[in-house]
């Protein structure tokens, strides 16, 4: 068999386990297995042994024997055993045994008053390597080290202490991976898992985002607080840099946003120990029982649509299992915590970044890879932008709002016109126009309905342009129009028809077409005026120059 050594390898490793070689040493040195090594070194090999008997067979004859064995009962350790024996066999008759041991032994056995108060310090085995070679003349190898460090510590394991918070008084918090989002075209995009856990009832919250900046960070917070409906007394998180700026035990350096939030709400922040997750084990194992039982094996198209599965979850499954530590159901416990929690602000916490940006020709200015509508007098200008987690809001230099928008994913617009210049999809389209149509009268919207069950989407543009005759016409007039038409044929009349009666038919009341005649009576022509003026004479007084002044204008011409 494969697993069963040669004779000389055999002999060649009872050799060196005699000479006090260690296992890991004679596997390196032959290029063979450890567990091979240790296994003929536990006496799986055949055993050697050599034995002389010196007398008679009787019992009352002295004896001498001596038995050399080679091999060891401990499995880790090499063990050369040599017995001497002298004497009969008799139980009272002299008898000298002699017996001698030796073995492998760590080197730093004999340095383990040395150790032992490093281990007291929590040095880590790196570091009481160092301090060894540096101080006492240590010669052996690290990892000889950092076995004997791991050998002390599972002989004295380091003691545990279990806490628990009473009702309202610690939240625990942390980031983990979430399920992955399902971009259009099959692109994915990973997402980070907010969870909070209150720690007298285990009640939880979950949030999916994009990033862990501070701004995300206060808003989940935020979104955390308001969810439970009540505020703790203090809020345990690690050291993520979008909190703690500099991590310190005893003084840490807090990030200034996260400070104002945390006063403006009422929480103390208390950072945990670095690399020690255990001071926040609730959250820890929080975290780990909404990836694996939430969101294990599932992708979703948005962060709308996996954060609402959270919430689902949250208040279907986690609140309504009984916890394995409390034993009572969680959402049971949370009706008692949440007297506990202090009381929320009447306001949000106002927290925004604040730039300057240019707005492009199509009236949008970039935010965070989005894009928002700023009015079209803005084109070419700066205009200050302000946005936080929730809105984005836009003012000009006196710091006037001039528009304001929902936060939007990257790449997204708020708002545009869809194929060929229509207002969103072709559906949304047609709603729209059919409810503009109907809003000018029931026959302006019988038209318009029959004119897009008859033609489909080629319909819209003459809808358009019959919300347009409004503009200029009233929409009584339009609809009148859209009336006479319709009557007057079954099949649907054509939009030129309608604006044809539109523009010769009806006239706004009160209006009246009188028709303007040739011959007027009350009109004279000019002969009949000078025929008046002949007929006076020179001594009427027309012409008299003390009673009558003429203007250059009244003078009666020689042709008259």
């Amino acid at each position: 068999m494969s697993n069963i050594l040669e004779v000389p390898q055999q002999q060649a490793i009872q050799a060196l386990i005699a000479k006090g070689w260690s296992v890991r040493l004679i596997a390196r040195t032959l290029g063979v297995n450890r567990r091979t090594v240790k296994r003929y070194a536990a006496g799986a090999a055949p055993k050697c042994t050599t034995e002389v008997t010196t007398g008679s067979a009787d019992t009352d004859e002295p004896k001498c024997t001596t038995q050399v064995t080679t091999g060891s009962a401990v499995a880790d350790e090499s063990k050369c055993t040599t017995e001497v024996t002298t004497g009969s066999a008799v139980a009272d008759g002299p008898k000298c045994t002699t017996q001698v041991t030796t073995g492998s032994r760590s080197l730093c056995g004999k340095l383990q008053e040395v150790i032992a108060p490093m281990l007291e310090l929590g040095l880590s085995a790196q570091r009481i390597y160092q301090d060894l070679v540096a101080g006492h003349g240590f010669g052996g190898s690290y990892p000889s080290v950092r076995r004997y460090v791991a050998k002390l510590k599972a002989s004295e394991p380091e003691r545990v202490w279990r806490i628990e918070c009473q009702p309202g008084e610690e939240m625990q918090v942390d980031f983990g991976l979430g399920a992955p989002l399902v971009e259009a075209g099959g692109k994915t995009r990973r997402t980070w898992m907010f969870r909070s856990v209150l720690s007298y009832s285990r009640k939880g919250y979950s949030e999916v985002v994009l990033r862990q900046d501070t701004e995300t960070f206060i808003r989940v917070l935020e979104n955390a607080v308001r969810y439970f409906g009540g505020v703790p007394q203090l809020l345990n998180l690690d050291n993520l840099k979008a909190a703690v700026i500099k991590a310190d035990w005893y003084d840490p350096a807090m990030n200034p946003k996260l400070a104002d939030f945390c006063r403006h709400y009422g929480m103390t922040p208390m950072p945990c120990r670095s690399n020690t997750p255990r001071h926040k084990g609730k959250v820890e194992r929080g975290v780990g029982y909404a990836k694996n039982n939430a969101l294990k094996g599932l992708r979703f198209a948005s962060l709308v649509e996996e954060n609402a599965h959270l919430i689902h979850w949250e208040e279907h499954v986690a609140d309504k299992r009984v916890h394995g530590t409390t034993r009572r159901q969680v959402v049971a416990v949370f009706e008692e915590e949440r007297k506990a929690l202090g009381p929320l602000p009447a306001s949000v916490y106002e927290s925004y970044r604040e730039e300057r940006r240019r707005v492009h020709r199509d009236c949008f200015v970039e935010v965070d890879k989005a894009y928002y509508e700023a009015p079209p007098e803005f084109i070419g200008r700066q205009v200050w932008v302000r946005w936080d987690g929730r809105m984005v809001r836009l003012f000009n230099e006196r710091m006037e709002q001039v528009a304001c928008h929902a936060r939007l994913e990257p790449g997204r617009f708020s708002r545009c016109l869809g194929v060929r210049g229509l207002h969103g999809s072709i559906k949304e389209s047609t709603d729209y126009w059919r409810s503009r149509a109907a809003a000018l009268g029931e026959s302006a919207g019988r038209w318009a309905r029959r004119a897009l069950e008859q033609r489909g989407a080629e319909a819209i543009r003459s809808i358009i342009a019959l919300c347009q005759m409004a503009e200029k016409r009233r929409a009584t007039d339009v609809n009148a129009a859209c009336s006479k038409a319709m009557d007057a044929t079954a099949a649907l009349p054509a939009l030129r028809t309608i604006k044809q009666l539109l523009e010769a038919g009806d006239q706004a009341p009160g209006q009246i077409q009188m028709e303007l005649r040739e011959v007027d009576p009350i009109i004279r022509p000019l002969a009949a005026y000078a025929d008046f003026i002949r007929s006076r004479g020179p001594d009427s007084d027309f012409f008299h120059p003390e009673t009558t002044t003429l203007t250059e204008s009244q003078t009666p011409s020689k042709a008259s």
